[in-house]
């Protein structure tokens, strides 16, 4: 059996792929482990996903003096550099090499695809958020009156941040707003974990901090710099969210779908703070305005109830005299009914005394005839019952022992003595004759 060589091997790829293939190749691809080596060259790779999943990627190189014409054309086009995770229309030339293998050298890339490429997924996002009715969910809430307690979700070290703060801080009108930082990545790769987690941060601590109202604020930037406000995720947790959400994230021209989603879009963070202040001002101007419609109110509500005041004092001074006459004539009136009536009620009375004393007269005699006769009966009765009377008539009485004889038991030999009228007799028992009835 003939063999070939490592060598002759490799040549023969390499000259069925030269033969087989175009020279050049347009291919969309997202960049990956993209990186510039010291000589100026830059290495990485070109891959196809479906959603997380790679479907196939291949090595790239881009040579370091294409990569000057590429770069600068692409950041003159779109405002940014070429990075990881950036989706790319590249002319490409297949190449095979003995050591290293298959490749491919990137000719040029075409920056309006990319564009291009960002706004179709920008609409698709648009479009998924309309379709589930929370495109615009956080505009439901009502602002207060005056917006006091704000979180701030922004790099640190951001221009727009300091801008932000210094004038809020440093107003004229020395409104004092209450604001804390909740620090994220505003770009990048991890740009919108960074900034989902600072809205989870703030949705934790919302209630103990009694915020009224979240503030997205970045600062402009590059076009595809901005691409992290564009995604779905980080579209619908700020519709979702529980606050109302301002953004002021981009340049005058720049028009995210976090600002769609947003409860106030704002172009830039001063612009937000002078739409924090003029709140204050407004709610201020109303108040003053108020305090003149309730001075001049209350002016003319004082002359309305002391004229008011005034009449109900001539009624009442008015009134109160006509009611003192009226209320004199009746006293008078009733003083003379109860005179009248207390010389007719004493004459009734007079005469009914004349009555009870006639009558009392005539009882009193006749009752003190019906007790003298009473008397008299009493009085014979009593000298009837009377002992003396009873002696008087010849009558006697004997006792024995101390007790009437009747009422002891008479023994012989015994003691008995007898009363008379004029005597008292002393004798001896000497017989007991009992008498039977």
């Amino acid at each position: 059996m003939s063999h070939l060589s490592v060598s002759q091997l490799t040549e023969q790829i390499r000259y069925t792929l030269e033969s087989s293939l175009e020279p050049l190749y347009w291919v969309v691809g997202e960049l990956a482990d993209f990186r510039q080596a010291p000589q100026g060259h830059v290495y990485f790779e070109l891959v196809e996903k479906q959603g997380n999943q790679i479907q196939a990627k291949i090595r790239a190189n881009l040579w370091q003096f294409t990569y000057r014409n590429v770069a600068a054309k692409f950041e003159s086009a779109t405002g940014t550099s070429l990075k990881n995770g950036m989706k790319v229309l590249a002319q490409v030339a297949v190449t095979y090499h003995p050591v290293y293998g298959l490749s491919i050298n990137v000719k040029d890339i075409d920056p309006s695809f990319s564009l291009g490429e960002r706004a179709r997924l920008r609409q698709e996002t648009i479009d998924r958020l309309t379709r589930e009715g929370l495109l615009r969910l956080n505009g439901r809430f009502e602002l207060p009156a005056v917006v006091q307690k704000i979180a701030v979700i922004s790099s640190p070290t951001a221009a727009g941040y300091g801008d932000f703060i210094n004038q809020i801080q440093n107003n004229p009108y020395g409104y004092h707003i209450y604001h804390r930082l909740f620090p994220s990545q505003m770009q990048g790769n991890e740009a919108v974990n960074s900034l989902v987690q600072a809205l989870n941060r703030v949705k934790e601590e919302s209630e103990k901090l009694d915020l009224d109202a979240v503030i997205i604020i970045r600062g402009g930037g590059a076009q595809l710099d901005l691409d992290c406000f564009d995604e779905y995720r980080l579209a619908a947790e700020i519709a979702n969210f529980p606050l109302p959400v301002f953004t002021g994230i981009g340049h005058e021209r720049d028009e995210t779908v976090a600002d769609l989603v947003a409860h106030t879009r704002l172009k830039t963070p001063t612009a937000v703070a002078e739409f924090l202040l003029s709140g204050f001002r407004e709610f201020e101007e109303n108040l003053g305005i108020l305090l003149q419609r309730l001075d001049r109110a209350t002016r003319i509500t004082l002359r309305e109830e002391e004229n008011r005041i005034h009449q109900y004092s001539l009624s009442t001074k008015s009134l109160a005299g006509n009611r003192l006459i009226l209320e004199s004539q009746k006293v008078q009136t009733l003083n003379n009914r109860i005179t009248q009536a207390g010389k007719n009620l004493c004459k009734i009375q007079s005469l009914a005394l004349d009555n009870l004393e006639k009558t009392l007269r005539k009882a009193s005699g006749t009752f003190l005839q019906s007790q003298n006769e009473n008397l008299s009966k009493i009085e014979l009765q009593l000298r009837q019952l009377d002992p003396q009377s009873i002696l008087k008539r010849g009558y006697t009485r004997s006792e024995s022992k101390g007790k009437p004889i009747h009422l002891s038991t008479p023994e012989l030999g015994a003691e008995m003595i007898t009363y008379s009228l004029q005597h008292k007799i002393k004798s001896t028992i000497t017989e007991i004759e009992t008498k039977n009835d």
